[in-house]
């Protein structure tokens, strides 16, 4: 049952991988506004760390700063639509970053209730009662053809077309990123990452280690850690929320 009373605690750790020689993951979060942001982007040169690094800042100056009589999810939804405006049309006047874009998971916070959005493929999970669930949807090709029973998920983990998102922030001049709300209970962890850790690291593995008596920031080390050990393909950022 929700409650009104609850707190939240919350760490994240983001780290370049094994293979790439930057980091164009970017997040931030306010524990005092119960704002919660990751974003892995993407484009050529410094692209994509500047398309993550202006919506992730776009999303906490907007949600941060709204009024007090405003409706939540309304607030963030209309967060992630001026963020993508802010990173489109930074790129129509600079030649450098055409094509830049952005994945985006978000968690805000209410008395009782949470809401996640998300554009792209970084993803939310709940762990509740020792059990991982996804909260969000990606807005990848394979996915797609997973859903339709086009491939199974075995197929998608191999296939080169892994990498093709659908949906992104800051690619066109407008965005629908897809909210869900979920009822918050005490002893909840949310956990937010880019696919940097949910392609080395299978579910099992990442339920087992959120299961850990451990610190947030460790268990965010450890999550960064097995996807490093895994190849480490790609950047990885882990954010875990706990509600208390």
């Amino acid at each position: 049952m929700a409650t009104a009373l609850v707190h939240y605690t919350a760490a994240a750790v983001s780290d370049r991988g094994r293979k790439r020689s930057s980091n164009e993951d970017a997040f931030g979060y306010s524990i005092q506004h119960g704002v919660y942001v990751l974003c892995d982007g993407m484009g050529g040169a410094a692209a994509g760390e500047v398309a993550s690094s202006l919506a992730v800042e776009e999303m906490m100056n907007r949600l941060s700063n709204r009024a007090a009589d405003a409706k939540l999810p309304v607030a963030a939804e209309q967060a992630v639509f001026e963020a993508n405006e802010v990173i489109y049309y930074r790129a129509q006047r600079d030649r450098k970053l055409n094509g830049m874009g952005t994945t985006l998971v978000s968690l805000v916070v209410g008395e009782s209730c949470v809401w996640v959005l998300n554009v792209g493929d970084s993803r939310c999970y709940l762990f509740r009662h020792g059990h991982i669930d996804q909260v969000t949807i990606d807005h990848s090709l394979v996915d797609e053809q997973v859903r339709l029973g086009r491939m199974t998920p075995e197929e998608a983990l191999q296939s080169p077309l892994r990498n093709v998102i659908t949906r992104a922030l800051g690619t066109h001049s407008d965005v629908a990123p897809d909210v869900f709300e979920l009822d918050a209970e005490p002893g909840d962890l949310f956990l937010l990452c880019s696919d940097g850790l949910t392609r080395e690291v299978a579910d099992p593995t990442i339920e087992a280690t959120l299961a850990l008596d451990l610190p947030l920031g460790e268990i965010c080390h450890r999550l960064v850690g097995a996807a490093n050990d895994a190849g480490g393909h790609d950047n990885i950022t882990c954010m875990l929320v706990r509600a208390a």
